[in-house]
């Protein structure tokens, strides 16, 4: 008798200690009682748009009501351009069981999106979700993921490029060959340039080390201007291609106007911060229980403006049009 009451004890005290074991590694509670959300942010490379919209979600989240510190946490991971540091982070987030993940760039959610088909997905900086794979309609995602679109307004990216340089007769396209993101635009900006009678020569690269003698080579096929889409190779090495297209007095009308501050001369205006804050703010509903990416149709900017850098009107010796004089700065 003695010895099973011994063993009832003891399995009443192993049970007593498995179950604070288990709270441990339990759901996290703020000081308050309420659950803390584990969010995971996932940056396919640093450069001054994918930036911004990485702050937009963040502050859209908090718009939301989920705030680093009280009820969230966030783990930031950046894969410098690398497909296999996107595929350990998107491992990171699965095993730890995130509540959430945001992507940035269409890289990074197309690899998060083959990671994990439960976790919720909200992606931003990326051209066309559904080109992408990654749902089966933008109106309608069906899957796990949703969020905001990049997508530029090409024709009239284009148009102005064309008002910068009238006496343009060929337009130079700069890409990243393997991004489909860059690719739907670069068809979108052949067939404005056909609309315009424009011819177009085109030179794709495959990384940063790369750029250079695109640009050489776009340069010597006697381009007016060239354009550059969202493209995150192009974007993370716009002071190697404005060095050479400024020294040929060639413009560069890029797809995101954040590119300016690196030398590209014009672009209609995406902001990359808004867009990611929108995103941030579709996680917040779906954290708090709103809304399902599912059913969430993907957003996108809807309004666009120019905007001209002053520096490089000087260094180019543009001749602005009256109607344009306004958007530059």
């Amino acid at each position: 008798m003695m010895n099973k009451k011994k063993v009832v004890v003891v399995g009443l005290a192993l049970a007593m200690l498995a179950g604070l074991f288990a709270g441990c590694g339990g759901e996290k509670k703020a000081a308050d009682g309420k659950k803390v959300y584990n969010v995971g942010i996932a940056q396919l490379v640093q450069h001054a748009a994918l930036d911004a919209a990485n702050k937009g979600l963040v502050d859209g989240l908090a718009a939301k009501g989920f705030k680093v510190g009280e009820n969230l946490k966030i783990d930031q991971q950046n894969a410098q351009a690398d497909q296999s540091n996107l595929q350990n982070i998107a491992h990171r987030f699965v095993n730890n069981k995130v509540d959430l993940i945001c992507a940035i760039a269409t890289p990074t959610a197309q690899v998060m999106a083959n990671a994990t088909k439960d976790i919720p997905i909200v992606g931003t900086a990326i051209t066309d979700f559904q080109s992408a794979k990654l749902v089966k309609d933008n109106n309608k995602p069906g899957t796990n993921v949703t969020g905001t679109n990049d997508m530029n307004p090409v024709k009239e990216q284009v148009e102005l490029g064309l008002k910068l340089a009238p006496a343009t007769k060929t337009v130079g396209l700069i890409y990243c060959s393997s991004e489909v993101n860059s690719q739907i635009q670069a068809k979108l900006a052949k067939e404005a340039a056909k609309a315009l009678g424009l011819a177009v020569e085109e030179a794709t690269v495959s990384n940063v080390n790369d750029i250079q003698q695109a640009a050489q080579s776009l340069i010597s096929k006697k381009v007016g201007f060239i354009y550059v889409p969202t493209d995150n190779v192009v974007a993370s090495a716009t002071a190697a291609l404005t060095k050479i297209t400024n020294e040929a007095k060639v413009p560069v009308v890029s797809g995101e106007a954040a590119l300016l501050k690196n030398g590209a001369a014009a672009s209609m205006n995406l902001d990359f911060y808004k867009l990611g804050k929108m995103a941030g703010e579709m996680a917040g509903d779906i954290l708090s229980g709103k809304a399902k990416p599912a059913d969430m149709p993907i957003k996108g900017q809807d309004k666009f403006e120019p905007v001209i850098s002053k520096a490089a009107v000087q260094t180019l010796g543009l001749k602005v049009p009256a109607d344009l004089e306004k958007y530059v700065k």
